[in-house]
């Protein structure tokens, strides 16, 4: 049997790991059903898109909030019924593709919009690559570990992951992730930073916390609009992950069925109790650092991240990683997807010495990286999801420039 792609796959869900299951535990679900989430949510994905996408689908951390709120004031089935709505706005954007054609994407997406967005998704989780490096939480609240510990550790991940990804030969050089884990994870045992007591207190076998959504169209109202930001992100890790393979994943499978999807994974996940899952950026930065593009990876993943989820002691293992170790390869993750972007309008050959061009790029950029945020009431639109609307009307109010007169 060739154990590549397995290993890769194992690598693909350690890359997401950190993330996935950082929104249950902000939003009080339950870790194992958000890797059942991931999983399930995967294979639908690949059903959808006939299994041409390297994509891994995972927790969305547009929806921390919506959640948070939407449990306190409503409880937790009928934030779960607000999810799957969400879930169908995925749905219904899928179907007006379908309808309208690639143009409509095509007309809303150009370059000069792309760029910018796919930048913003790499660069808008810094701060979180940064504070997991030092040794805090991901929103920096809480210090872990000690900031010098926690800085030799992620130093160290960090540059063994760049180390195998520029030097190694062979079967080693497609694993820089998981050779900068298990080194940091190694020297984090050696500095006595692991606790292993979650592990002790897990049992070895236990099924998820499943749970059941009702419908209230309060909840519905405040968390089904999210969708339509989620959309947005959708766009931008569709088109980058194409420019990461050199295909064009939007014509082909379509974006439809992408879209499709994502919003079925959704709606499968909501349905026993996990967070929205939907096409995961931070693996894109694994994609294109290892060059892997086969979708089985992606496949192999969902089945680790399914079985993971009812293996009470391995996921308990899992969580010991210490966050400075994820942190610091994810400081090179994040930034791949930014040069990712830089590289679409590059490669676009899209100028900047043009008004118009210029106004899109740096509005999308600051709005994306400085966390401007517009709130209705409840509702707060920010992130990529505010740069990618931004993007995309100021892309279409904008008038074209007159090309010179001859």
């Amino acid at each position: 049997m060739n154990f590549t792609l397995p290993l890769l796959g194992a690598q693909i869900l350690l890359t997401a790991f950190g993330a996935l299951v950082l929104v249950p535990i902000l939003t009080g679900l339950s870790p194992n059903i958000a890797l059942l989430g991931a999983g399930v949510g995967t294979l639908i994905f690949q059903l959808c898109t006939k299994r041409q996408i390297p994509i891994f689908l995972g927790s969305s951390f547009a929806f921390i909030v919506p959640i948070q709120l939407g449990i306190s004031q409503f409880g937790l089935s009928a934030t779960l019924g607000g999810l799957m709505a969400a879930g169908l706005v995925f749905v219904l954007a899928s179907a007006l593709v379908r309808l309208r054609g690639i143009q409509i994407i095509e007309k809303l997406l150009p370059p000069v919009v792309v760029g910018p967005v796919i930048m913003v998704i790499g660069l808008a989780l810094a701060p979180v690559a940064v504070n997991m490096a030092l040794g805090k939480t991901g929103d920096g609240a809480v210090q872990l570990i000690e900031l010098d510990t926690a800085l030799i550790i992620s130093s160290v991940a960090l540059l063994t992951t760049v180390g195998v990804a520029v030097y190694a030969k062979g079967l080693l050089k497609l694993m820089p992730i998981i050779a900068g884990a298990v080194v940091g994870y190694l020297l984090s045992l050696a500095l006595g930073v692991v606790d292993f007591t979650p592990v002790g207190a897990a049992p070895w076998i236990a099924a998820p916390d499943f749970a059941t959504p009702s419908f209230d169209w309060r909840a519905i109202l405040l968390i089904a609009p999210v969708g339509l930001i989620v959309v947005v992100e959708h766009f931008g890790d569709i088109l980058a992950i194409s420019n990461v393979t050199g295909k064009n994943f939007v014509e082909k499978p379509g974006i439809d069925r992408s879209l499709l999807g994502d919003g079925l994974a959704t709606m499968a996940a909501a349905s026993f109790g996990g967070p929205p899952v939907v096409s995961y950026g931070e693996c894109t930065g694994a994609v294109a650092l290892t060059k892997s593009y086969n979708p089985v990876i992606m496949t192999w993943a969902a089945c680790f991240a399914i079985g993971l989820a009812f293996v009470g002691k391995t996921g308990a293992l899992l969580q010991t990683i210490p966050v400075p170790v994820m942190g610091g390869i994810l400081c090179l993750l994040f930034g791949s997807i930014a040069a990712i972007g830089m590289n679409t309008l590059v490669r676009s050959q899209v100028d900047l010495a043009k008004a118009r061009n210029l106004a899109i790029v740096s509005i999308t950029l600051v709005f994306g990286i400085g966390g401007m945020s517009i709130s209705a009431g409840d509702f707060t639109l920010k992130g990529v999801g505010l740069c990618g609307i931004v993007a995309i009307l100021l892309n279409l109010v904008l008038p074209q420039e007159k090309s010179a007169a001859k």
